[in-house]
């Protein structure tokens, strides 16, 4: 497995060491940041559930747009979590810092600032452009 890596990507296995502990180690920030924030989310509903009386309607528009947040929250950590382990699969794979699209290289500088990244510029670009 590895020493496919190592033969198809041309990388060392000190340097898939080196990519595999950094998408690890924010794997398991992204972890603690998502449970921190089921957390605070827990706190806001009991605060929500026991202090009800004498709402008006701003008062429940806030608290559902602060629950609303916090759900939002949870998706994004989530979503940002899978990506990283969607990397480290594809790290396993021998296919981390390939295109998706076109299977050309990903820009090193790319990955520096987007670890997770499955796209080069251009495919992301018409990505986003058919999206758009």
């Amino acid at each position: 497995m590895l020493v496919h890596d190592t033969v198809a990507t041309g990388r060392s296995q000190a340097d898939t060491d080196q990519i595999r502990a950094s998408l690890r180690a924010r794997y398991e920030e992204l972890s603690a940041e998502y449970e921190q924030a089921v957390l605070q989310s827990q706190v806001l509903r009991l605060v929500e559930v026991g202090d009800t009386a004498g709402d008006d309607q701003a008062d429940s528009g806030t608290k559902t747009a602060e629950r609303d947040t916090a759900q939002s929250l949870l998706r994004t950590i989530l979503d940002r979590r899978a990506q990283f382990e969607r990397a480290m699969g594809r790290l396993d794979e021998g296919t981390y810092g390939f295109c998706e699209g076109c299977s050309a290289p990903i820009p090193v500088e790319r990955l520096e600032i987007f670890p997770s990244a499955t796209a080069c510029v251009t495919c992301k670009q018409s990505r986003e452009r058919r999206a758009a």
